[in-house]
């Protein structure tokens, strides 16, 4: 390992609670959008019945996330960090608000077309989340490590409080006409509400809170370029004579890191080989009916939340990187356990399982990217970015292989 520069905590700058508060919040602006087409797949199963929506969503979601995160990662150090995570938000609040209006304007009519056009807008939200998330990860990565875990404890939010409103607005709605289609509607216009509000809080919050503003100047005195636009914005302007300083490239963080780029790749390529098109498609039918699979995406939600604030206690963190690796292999018996328990046992193990599944997906996924690792600031924000290609990738491994259930179910 080569020497680098240590990132000190500092003590007497102001703003840190409310620094890791909005962390909190572009966490949940992160993936709401998202999240929300997941948790309101019985609508489209309704809509839709025999397009797989769950499946193809997640399927056409990923690629453009994919490939787009890629790109951003390769070319980060020259990309303007700020219009970046801002485009991503705001791609994400349009995305939104275009669901709500194509649904009403088709009238939650189904057909090809109407397909397409949710199919398009997913796509937005792809591209939107290779911007927001690998640059506010890279941009937290040379931050307290404590708003990197408050942002990815708002991803996990996210998914718990769209179950959560998804619950509320079914139930509302669950006995009037048309209940399914206006519970949707109200739900969906929530979330771009919340979508907005990232844009508001990074635009105009965010970057002039005073602890912010230090890491950022101290990474522009280690020769990072990407955060010149956010101290303009808050009224420091760096010079072309700050400290460029020689930086490890990609190819070498990525080889120093390889085990925990891995250990991204593998949690998230189990998780979503199940979570959501297993659980809404190869699960049998229970007496909870059509609620069946909307619980079980809510209890996953609330238990990777969970997982996200377990690594907060100190003592519990799994700190050791071949602890945590044999820890991320040991979920592959997760697969046989979901294959046996769809098949032969009941609701009670199936909650067991799901509630499992999203918490050490939580816990998992902070211990791996709060792992030590000291580098300048430029390095950590390249790490960043390079771990989430990681993460993400991961995520598109596991929609592919989610559709192996299918054949076994018989339903190609």
């Amino acid at each position: 390992m080569t020497n680098h520069t240590d990132v000190s905590v500092p003590t007497k700058i102001e703003g840190r609670l409310k620094a890791i508060i909005i962390c909190w919040f572009f966490g949940l602006g992160n993936l709401v959008a998202w999240n929300s087409m997941l948790t309101i797949s019985d609508y489209y199963y309704q809509v839709f019945p025999k397009y797989h929506p769950s499946r193809v969503l997640t399927l056409v979601y990923q690629p453009f996330a994919f490939g787009t995160m890629m790109l951003l990662a390769y070319y980060e150090a020259k990309i303007n960090t700020r219009r970046r995570i801002l485009f991503g938000y705001i791609l994400f609040s349009l995305c939104t608000l275009a669901l709500v209006l194509l649904d009403v304007g088709t009238s939650g009519k189904g057909g090809a077309a109407n397909y397409v056009g949710i199919c398009l807008l997913v796509a937005g939200f792809g591209l939107a989340d290779a911007f927001t998330q690998g640059g506010i990860v890279g941009d937290l990565s040379f931050m307290d490590p404590t708003f990197l875990q408050s942002f990815f404890a708002g991803l996990a939010a996210s998914g718990a409080l769209t179950s959560g409103l998804r619950l509320i607005t079914k139930w509302a709605f669950d006995k009037t006409d048309d209940g399914l289609r206006k519970g949707v509607i109200l739900f969906l216009s929530i979330s771009t509400l919340l979508e907005f509000s990232s844009v508001f809080l990074y635009a105009f919050v965010f970057g002039r809170i005073p602890i912010v503003k230090h890491y950022r100047k101290k990474a522009a005195s280690e020769g990072s370029k990407t955060v010149a636009s956010d101290l303009a914005d808050a009224g420091i302007h760096t010079t072309d004579d700050q400290v460029d300083s020689e930086r490890l490239s990609n190819k070498a963080l990525i080889w120093e890191n390889r085990d925990l780029g891995f250990d991204l790749w593998l949690i998230y390529a189990i998780t979503l080989s199940i979570f959501p098109g297993f659980l809404c498609e190869n699960t049998g039918q229970h007496r909870l009916g059509s609620w069946y699979a909307v619980v079980l995406m809510a209890l996953y939600n609330f238990w990777d939340l969970v997982g996200r604030y377990v690594p907060l206690i100190d003592c519990i963190r799994l700190k050791s990187r071949k602890g945590l690796m044999v820890a991320c292999l040991s979920r592959l018996a997760l697969i046989p356990c979901f294959y046996f328990t769809a098949k032969y046992g009941d609701q009670g193990w199936m909650i067991m399982l799901v509630s499992f599944l999203g918490l050490t997906n939580g816990y998992l996924t902070v211990c791996a990217l709060v792992a030590p690792k000291v580098y300048k600031a430029p390095e950590q924000n390249a790490l960043g970015n390079l771990l989430v290609v990681f993460l993400i990738g991961g995520i598109f491994s596991g929609v592919v292989l989610d559709w192996l259930w299918l054949i076994n179910h018989g339903s190609f």
